[in-house]
């Protein structure tokens, strides 16, 4: 896998941990441990993104 395909991987898997986080945020009883732990993940990806664009 290519630098480039690796970084748009880490992109989808960011934008799909959004969507995710939006769906269990407008769930009637959200689970604000999961959300947490989600809005984790998607930081590390992003942090993984920042690093990985600069080399």
């Amino acid at each position: 896998m290519s630098l480039d395909e690796r970084i748009d991987a880490l992109k989808a898997k960011h934008q799909a941990l959004e969507t995710e986080i939006e769906e269990e945020t407008h769930r009637p009883c959200p689970d604000d441990t999961h959300i947490a732990s989600l809005k984790k993940l998607k930081l590390k990806i992003k942090d993984e993104i920042a690093v990985l664009s600069h080399q």
